[in-house]
């Protein structure tokens, strides 16, 4: 599912259609979500086999499409949701969304990630949708990166794991479950998943290139 017909959806899917026809890659097929029924990716790739369209806004979609997953009975491991790097929120709002559907009683807000993180870039939104970015990154990164052993930007081997950064003794945030892209807007690093410790508490499972970390808390 790729989130999105605009510029990076119709890159998105191209570059995976590419990768299939070299034999590169496999799938069933790639679904691309947008509300404009006359959106980029539809005029430049079109309907194929393996390739269609959904005319619906994402956050409907994701509502009556996680709701019934798993809903294939195809061998294959599962689906998977390519959004662009401007989509964290979608995922943290369905969740936000599910946890006061299943909990109509109980309380749930957003609360920014707590603790301290020893990254070089660490900042909050300041505004009310809680949002803490953070990043080992100290330069502006390639759009697309795909984030191999040697930085493109830097062109030095990665020597930072976002994921092993927050699971470290220093790092005092571990009272968060969150598989999240721990950057800025303009910085990307590795995917940070923080355990929680703390009962009531769901978390976004957002896989987002900025890091927007937010954390839903139930009582």
């Amino acid at each position: 599912m790729v989130v999105g017909g605009g510029c990076y959806g119709t890159f998105y899917a191209s570059q995976l259609a590419k990768a299939k026809a070299r034999g590169k890659t496999e799938y069933r097929k790639v679904l691309i979500i947008d509300r404009n029924r006359d959106c980029r990716a539809r005029r430049e790739l079109g309907e194929a086999d393996n390739r269609a369209f959904v005319t619906q806004d994402w956050s409907t979609f994701f509502d009556d499409w996680l709701s019934h997953a798993p809903r294939t009975t195809h061998p294959a491991p599962d689906d998977q949701i390519v959004p662009s790097p401007h989509m964290p929120h979608l995922m943290f709002e369905w969740v936000l969304r599910r946890a006061r559907q299943r909990w109509p009683t109980r309380a749930v807000s957003v609360e920014t990630v707590p603790g301290k993180i020893p990254t070089p870039y660490d900042r909050s939104s300041g505004g009310p949708d809680a949002t803490r970015y953070v990043s080992w990154a100290d330069w502006i990164c390639p759009t697309h990166c795909i984030e191999p052993a040697l930085c493109p930007a830097i062109g030095a081997s990665r020597t930072w794991e976002m994921g092993d950064t927050v699971r470290e003794p220093r790092c005092s945030c571990a009272s968060i479950k969150s598989s999240a892209w721990g950057c800025s807007p303009r910085k990307r690093c590795a995917p940070a998943t923080v355990w929680s410790r703390r009962p009531g508490l769901l978390v976004s499972p957002q896989r987002s290139w900025w890091g927007r970390s937010r954390a839903v808390m139930g009582h």
